[in-house]
């Protein structure tokens, strides 16, 4: 049963141009044509699962919701395996689990009405961790040595675009504050007067200049695919101004249809969105990581959290509570454990906070 106003081949059909423009320069052929033939299907398969699924009872911008959040994963993960030093025969088997883990989440998510923010921070997590344990996979059965499992382990297109974005607007930035100095006459500094204060410094260039509308919604379109918490990062570095308008914007049903596709290309290349940069992955990030969590939390409160848990993960918790790293526990699965008891931590957190009472009539 067709959805009214979603025709999921069209959207397909949209995104795959999308990708086909923004696919890494230095891709070649065979490269290229895996990226944007897999966000395509990955795409067409989702539009028609939702389309056929009377059960689901989605809206055309639900529908829209699921299957952009597939194709826009789709393009950032493959891309991550191109780069990852994994034989190309084993993509598909990583990107099918990744697509699914967002196809299930996503339903479930607006079927339980959980808010968007929350559901893209779901979302982000169980990529990255459903990603990570493919590639362990991997690594166990001996189809990848540890040394690629760790280079796998380590790509982030989604991050590493952001982080190109920030470099070449300050680099913007830069070449327009000294255009602006070359072109204004040279006039001596006005010296403050004995008692009077200092002039304020004059503002910074806004970090929006040129076809600024284009570029808002490019901005937005990042945005979109981010969590909340990572988002307000990202608007911290603008006005609040600009900061509230990006929030409408990336709001914005179908922003995709909206945005010419050559333009969005080079405003992305011309944009920079500050995005903090991952912590290095080593045992003392790891300890410091739980640290935080006992300074919060008590050790028995923590062991409650994993007392089903095997062996191996209590044991990790414990010779994290005395400042050691337990050398049986990897640093991939380290990192997943604190996410794992910070998050279960939170839950219990939320479940265990009083309820404000209505008051009586």
């Amino acid at each position: 049963m067709a959805i009214e106003g979603f025709d999921y081949k069209e959207f397909a059909e949209m995104m795959s141009s999308q990708a086909g423009e923004l696919v890494p320069p230095n891709f070649n052929d065979m490269q290229k044509e895996y990226v944007v033939k897999t966000l395509t299907n990955f795409t067409l398969l989702a539009g028609e699962a939702i389309s056929n699924d009377p059960k689901l009872n989605f809206n055309a911008d639900q529908a829209v919701f699921v299957t952009q959040i597939i194709a826009e994963w789709s393009f950032h993960k493959s891309i991550d395996l191109v780069h990852s030093g994994i034989m190309p025969e084993h993509w598909d088997g990583v990107m099918q689990k990744i697509a699914f883990t967002i196809f299930e989440i996503a339903k479930q998510a607006i079927q339980k009405n959980i808010p968007q923010d929350k559901t893209l921070q779901l979302i982000e997590h169980h990529v990255d961790k459903t990603y990570k344990d493919a590639i362990d996979d991997l690594e166990k059965r001996g189809i990848i040595s540890s040394e690629i499992s760790q280079q796998a382990a380590s790509q982030s297109n989604i991050d590493d675009m952001a982080r190109q974005v920030q470099e070449q607007e300050a680099a913007a930035q830069a070449q327009a504050q000294a255009q602006a100095q070359a072109q204004a006459p040279a006039q001596p500094a006005a010296q403050p007067q004995e008692g009077e204060a200092a002039p304020p410094p004059a503002p910074a260039p806004s970090p929006v200049s040129g076809d600024r509308p284009m570029k808002m919604k490019a901005i937005a379109m990042v945005l979109k695919l981010l969590d909340k918490k990572r988002s307000e990062e990202v608007l911290a570095q603008f006005s609040e101004d600009v900061a509230n308008e990006l929030r409408k914007l990336a709001k914005t049903p179908r922003l995709e249809e909206q945005v010419d596709l050559r333009v969005a290309k080079q405003c992305l290349e011309d944009l920079k969105v500050i995005l903090p940069k991952k912590k290095k992955l080593s045992q003392d990030n790891m300890v410091r990581e739980m640290d935080k969590i006992f300074n919060k939390h008590d050790m028995e409160t923590v062991e409650q959290i994993v007392k089903s848990e095997r062996p191996f993960v209590k044991r990790f918790v414990s010779q994290s509570y005395e400042g050691d790293y337990y050398q049986g526990v990897p640093l991939r699965v380290a990192k997943i454990l604190v996410n794992y008891v910070q998050e279960n931590l939170k839950q219990n957190a939320e479940q265990e906070a009083p309820k404000e009472e209505k008051p009586q009539e």
